[in-house]
């Protein structure tokens, strides 16, 4: 028989959990004593998960209720692991606890009382693509209208920024100045598609994701009888990953701890990385102002890093004003310090990387226990170039390879195009970019031309196709001839650098920007193409290098079991949470990583310092930073780069030097000191 305090009362627990056997100091104080407003600063490796479970363990061990307990996490996967170790460690199921994410338990409590705030209790949930065909409908009714120069956002981007703007709590004016400045002059026509959207969904009493926040945080602050019922019910409100929460949610949370203010909020302002999602640093470094006579906790001590990667990791953050104080602490035992590996160039980078990679699987270690990360997808180009001539085979967590996307497809189907004006496959793919022409209209136009006798020049400066297709059709593809023009004038054969820009500036990027809601980024990709084609003179010769990489694709569709040997590529992005033996951070240079964004901004650099922070973190045993000197900028030439600041930040103990020829080689021969800013 164990005595336990709970709310400041002395209880009998009769358990089988041995819970001080099995946490820390750290973790045991957590489970055992979060009660009233808590923060708990989980650092990375530090054993949340189980602290949250155990957590869970002992309330109900304690007596309370099931009903009572409200566990919040971001996926609804992370809510059943939860649940289900709870199960195997009290050895019975917890009927009637509220667990899932936020916007699953939103629903459930907005079904209760839909009709009080003008819904039906039946109300429809729009899925993202719902959502989208409903915009399109408000694009039809409001009648957009806009010059041939310009393009107006698809229905997709404009999702984007209402769904921002509601997450935010900022208006459709702010979202758009601060992240897409190049759509201001529609401002009044999304506002007016923004206002029917609403209307719509009304009209239909449906719901979107968004609106499954917004709803739950309107009932609690305006519905008096809702506000009690949930905060009476829920004794105990458990919420994961509190610093990746956005202004909703972290007003849900506050108006749910109303009465009893057992707010246990778990998370890591060091690993807060998604603000481009929504998510709000602030939320976690002012809980302690937002719940008076709140708690701290830390747990400090990591299970997954080597002590000399923490350090390095540690040193880092202190670099950082905004932020809670706290050093982890490593169990392991110790091994390699981080190396710094001084490269040449990108491609000198990737062969490093791809030879380092051979010699570890040549001494045992699994593929899938390394990982290469990156901050933009951009900087994997010549890494993925090189990992496909030695035959290593990889994957890019959470999204597709670089020359894969669509963007990159596109700009190649131009250039293929003008290569062999009769790659007909290239012709469907950028004539169905143009509005008012689908794969049929596009196979007609191919083929006119093809039955046409004529040279690619003539035909597209001066043929008429009113036989062809339709009128609107025609509109169209005349923006695929003003790219054709640019492209093929003057008849001297262009090299893949001249080409690219061109397709862009002729209005593939007006294309890009209005089409996807990361515009940028993706544009970012192509100027980084044009950057990788710097060695080729001939765009034959780039097309056919391009073509023998996607005869790679098909070896690397393995079954399971194969699919477990794979080098993993990923962004830090999408990194979070997971951790390998070894991981490489690459790209690690002004203007690169950082971002060239955050330059001017200090809480951008902050994040981008955590970033930093997560990738290095990742790693269990090895920790390589990759720092190419130099690197090719197709306006610059090449240029020198300087390390990254957060390598200039750490101590020089932090790291140990390694050099490397343009082979991917070390060598111990010092490098010219002079370093030219980018």
């Amino acid at each position: 028989m164990k005595k336990y305090i709970l709310n400041d009362s002395a209880v009998e627990l009769k358990t089988h959990v041995d819970f001080k056997g099995n946490l820390n100091e750290e973790q045991y104080k957590v489970v055992t004593q979060a009660d009233g407003p808590s923060l708990v600063l989980a650092g990375a490796g530090s054993g949340k998960t189980r602290t949250l479970i155990y957590r869970l363990a002992y309330l109900l061990e304690s007596g309370v209720l099931p009903r009572n307990i409200l566990l919040m996490t971001f996926t609804n996967k992370a809510a059943r692991e939860m649940q289900e170790r709870a199960e195997m460690l009290l050895k019975y199921k917890p009927t009637g606890l509220w667990s899932g994410t936020f916007h699953h338990v939103g629903n459930r409590s907005l079904r209760m009382y839909a009709d009080k705030i003008g819904f039906k209790k039946d109300f429809a949930i729009l899925d993202q693509q719902d959502s989208r065909e409903l915009i399109k409908s408000c694009f039809k009714i409001a009648k957009i209208k806009t010059t041939k120069e310009e393009r107006f956002p698809k229905p997709s981007v404009v999702q984007s920024i209402i769904s921002f703007s509601t997450n935010t709590n900022k208006t459709i004016k702010k979202v758009i100045e601060e992240k897409y400045p190049y759509f201001f002059k529609f401002l009044g026509e999304i506002k007016k598609i923004s206002d029917m959207y609403v209307s719509k969904k009304k009209e239909s009493s449906s719901m979107d994701y968004d609106d499954l926040l917004e709803k739950w945080r309107d009932l609690l602050e305006n519905v008096p009888e809702a506000r009690e019922r949930f905060s009476d019910q829920f004794k105990y409100v458990m919420v994961d990953e509190y610093q990746d929460t956005n202004f909703l949610q972290a007003d849900i949370i506050r108006l749910l701890s109303g009465k009893h203010r057992n707010i246990l909020a778990v998370g890591d302002d060091a690993q807060s990385i998604y603000s481009f999602r929504g998510a709000r640093v602030e939320n976690i470094l002012e809980f302690p102002k937002q719940f008076s006579e709140s708690k701290l906790f830390k747990l400090e001590v990591n299970y997954r890093s080597t002590p000399e990667i923490l350090n390095l990791a540690n040193d880092s953050l202190t670099n950082n004003d905004n932020q809670f104080d706290k050093i982890l602490k490593a169990v392991n035992s110790s091994l390699e310090i981080p190396a710094l590996v001084e490269v040449k160039d990108p491609f000198a980078q990737a062969k490093f990387i791809a030879q380092r990679i051979l010699e570890f699987r040549e001494e045992g270690v699994a593929m899938k226990n390394m990982a290469i990360l990156f901050r933009a997808h951009y900087q994997s180009a010549e890494l993925e170039m090189e990992l496909v001539k030695r035959d290593i085979p990889y994957i890019i967590r959470g999204g597709i390879r670089f020359f894969e996307q669509a963007h990159i497809k596109d700009v190649l189907a131009y250039m293929r195009i003008v290569v062999n004006p009769l790659d007909e496959i290239a012709w469907i793919r950028v004539l169905s970019l143009c509005p008012g022409i689908g794969s049929g209209y596009a196979t007609n136009i191919f083929q006119y031309f093809h039955n046409s006798g004529r040279d690619l020049i003539a035909f597209i400066r001066s043929e008429d196709l009113t036989k062809v297709v339709s009128k609107k059709a025609q509109e169209g593809y005349k923006r695929f001839r003003k790219i054709m023009n640019a492209l093929l004038d003057p008849a001297s054969e262009k090299t893949p650098g001249e080409i690219i820009p061109l397709i862009l500036d002729e209005g593939y990027e007006t294309y890009i920007l209005a089409n996807f809601e990361n515009g940028k980024d993706r544009i970012d990709d192509i100027y980084e193409l044009v950057n990788f084609s710097n060695d080729y003179d001939s765009m034959g010769q780039f097309l056919n290098d391009m073509t023998l990489r996607e005869g790679f694709k098909g070896e690397t569709n393995l079954s399971d079991s194969e699919d477990e040997e794979q080098l993993v590529l990923s962004t830090i992005h999408q990194a979070k949470g997971l951790e390998w033996d070894i991981v490489m951070i690459i790209g690690l240079s002004e203007g690169q990583f950082p971002h060239p964004k955050a330059m001017d901004n200090d809480r951008e650099m902050e994040e981008e310092r955590r970033l930093f922070y997560v990738a290095s973190t990742r790693a269990k045993k090895y920790l390589y930073l990759l720092h190419p000197m130099t690197r090719f900028d197709y306006q610059k030439g090449t240029v020198m780069c300087r390390r990254s600041r957060f390598l200039e930040e750490l101590d020089p103990g932090d790291y140990e030097v390694w050099q490397v020829d343009s082979s991917g080689n070390t060598y111990d021969d010092d490098f010219d000191d002079a370093i030219i800013e980018m």
